[in-house]
This record gives C-alpha cells, sequence and structure tokens, in this order.
C-alpha cells in the first residue's frame, strides 16, 4: 500500500469535555467539525426505507395521546394530565428486533491522507459513519456502537455517538482501541453490522473474521475506505514509503516503473475482498476519500433498504 506519512490533521472547534489521551485526544480536535459536517451531508438527502417509528414496546419516548376508557389506568401519565382537562397516556416507540451497529477501524493505516485527499481516512470513515447513523435514526431504526453503547433511536444520535467514541472503554486502557477487524464483536443473530475502514491484512485474515460474523447470523455491510493516492500510486522518480502500523521502509528507484504492477495488485485485493463480503452475504461499498461522502450513503441508503447486496455491491469512487 502506498504509505507516505500522513500529514498532521488541523483542530476544528473546541474539544469535546472529555479526559482524553492519546488517539482519543487527536480525534477529539476533529469530531466538532465531523459532527457539523455528517449533519450537513444526512440532510442533504432521505434514506429511502420504511422507518418504524411508530407506537409500541420500546424504551425511547414517541408521543403523549389521549386516554382511552378501558385501558389501564397504570398507562396514564399523572404529570402531563395535570396540565389539561384530559389524561394522557406516554406511548413508547416501537423497536423491532433488529438493529444497526456501527463499527468504524481506528487503526494506524486509518490516519493515512495522501495530497489527493487532504484528510486522513479515518475522518471520513467517522463522517460517513455519523451521517448514516442519522439518516437511519430518522428512518425509525436504532443505532450503537458495539462494545460502547446500546441501539439508540436519539434525536440527537450523531452526536451521542461521537461522544462514544471518545468514552474510556473499561475492556481497553485506550479509549481508542485500535484494531483493523476484532475478532469478536456483541452483536446479535439478525442484528445489522455497519464495518467501515481500509481492512489492511492478508485477505485470508479478512475471510476468518468475517466468516466468523456471519456464521453468528449477523447481516453485514463493508464500507472499504481508500485514498485516491492507494488506489493511483500518483509518484514518480526516487521514493520512499513509510509503514504506518510497523517501522518498515519500502524504497523505489523510479516509481514509475511500479506503477502498473502496484495498480493491478491493489485492484486484485479489493476484488477479493468484496468477493469475501458477497459470499458471506454481506453488502460491499468502497469509497475514496477525494470523491463526496454522500455519493456512498446513496448507495448505503439502497443497500440498507433492503436490496439484494449482490445487485448493488459497487466498487463506487469512480473518477
Amino acid at each position: 500500500m502506498a504509505a507516505e506519512e500522513a500529514r498532521s490533521v488541523p483542530a476544528y472547534g473546541t474539544k469535546l469535555p472529555l479526559a482524553l489521551t492519546g488517539e482519543a485526544a487527536r480525534l477529539a480536535e476533529v469530531l466538532p467539525h465531523l459532527v457539523v459536517e455528517a449533519r450537513n451531508v444526512a440532510a442533504q438527502m432521505q434514506l429511502g426505507i420504511h422507518g418504524r417509528r411508530r407506537a409500541g414496546p420500546g424504551e425511547e419516548f414517541w408521543e403523549f395521546r389521549p386516554f382511552v376508557a378501558g385501558e389501564s389506568t397504570g398507562r396514564i401519565d399523572w404529570r402531563r394530565s395535570a396540565r389539561d382537562d384530559r389524561l394522557y397516556v406516554r406511548e413508547r416507540e416501537w423497536e423491532s428486533a433488529a438493529v444497526h451497529w456501527l463499527w468504524i477501524d481506528f487503526s494506524a493505516s486509518m490516519h493515512f491522507a495522501s495530497r489527493l485527499a487532504g484528510r486522513p481516512k479515518r475522518d471520513r470513515a467517522v463522517l460517513i459513519g455519523l451521517a448514516l447513523a442519522d439518516l437511519l435514526v430518522h428512518a425509525g431504526e436504532r443505532v450503537g456502537i458495539p462494545g460502547r453503547t446500546t441501539p439508540m433511536a436519539s434525536r440527537n444520535i450523531i452526536m451521542r455517538l461521537a461522544e462514544a467514541m471518545l468514552r474510556q472503554n473499561p475492556a481497553h486502557p485506550d479509549p481508542m482501541h485500535a484494531d483493523a477487524l476484532p475478532d469478536i464483536l456483541p452483536v446479535r443473530r439478525q442484528d445489522h453490522l455497519v464495518l467501515i475502514g481500509d481492512f489492511i491484512m492478508p485477505t485470508a485474515e479478512f475471510a476468518e473474521k468475517i466468516a466468523r460474523i456471519a456464521h453468528r447470523g449477523v447481516r453485514g455491510t463493508i464500507v472499504l475506505v481508500r485514498d485516491p493516492a492507494e488506489e493511483e500510486f500518483p509518484f514518480s522518480g526516487e521514493m520512499e514509503f513509510e509503514g504506518l502500523e510497523s517501522s518498515e521502509t519500502w524504497r523505489v528507484g523510479e516509481a514509475l516503473e511500479v506503477a502498473a504492477r502496484y495498480r493491478d495488485r491493489i485492484a486484485a485485493i479489493n476484488e477479493e475482498l468484496r468477493r469475501i463480503a458477497l459470499r458471506h452475504g454481506f453488502a460491499f461499498v468502497k469509497h475514496v476519500t477525494h470523491r463526496p461522502a454522500v455519493e456512498t450513503l446513496l448507495t448505503l441508503a439502497a443497500l440498507i433498504g433492503g436490496q439484494s447486496p449482490a445487485a448493488h455491491s459497487s466498487l463506487g469512487g469512480a473518477p
């Protein structure tokens, strides 16, 4: 993979009021900007799935409605009723059996940003994840981060997930514990898991982990995030590339001489990741970070709307 050292990320806005160290502190510098950007992106589109927003068993407040004769008086909300001359019942929002879980790759390679993109892959992954969560909640779905939150239908889902990304996880001393793809995620059968990352690992390892998730009956969507330099290898002359997840370096006498072979190799890796995802019934979308996030969100909306993964798998990032 092309691996020039990621540029430093500028600070946006005020840091969130949480005790942070290491990667969490760096993420806190950009999260306020990403929260605003995610809201703007989500507002540009409308998710094409049937929402479940209606009264029923659940925990989130939905609405007050007039009390109907014959109902149990235990359902009356006496505080609300005291403000009017009628009796009211507090309805809770109906919760579906399945929920959506959002996992974002915070491993070191996600810090990479070329001059063609300007922003790290991590930032774009967070942006897509937060905007998707907002769309899902407004369509009546519940969204959570595995191991960090319960499934939520909060209308302020973007901020709640952003804060959860920075919250200390008792299972790991580092609040931004990073893994290219964890072996175990606390997700239930029939839940929907959205995995967003660059998945830089041996394809055999990727296949093993996806198979393990699918075997538990979890539905999934893979969002592969690439920097345009990782796709096109736009280098020439003598180059030295530094790894972000190891101390290894790669020296090239003339980058143009290896460019074609590199592009063939990365295309083959992308295709193999797509095949592995589809083999296990997962949808697959590729996002290249110089392209608008809304393009990928539109594809995800169609996929999560219940259409077949095979029909809508995408190697997006068109030039």
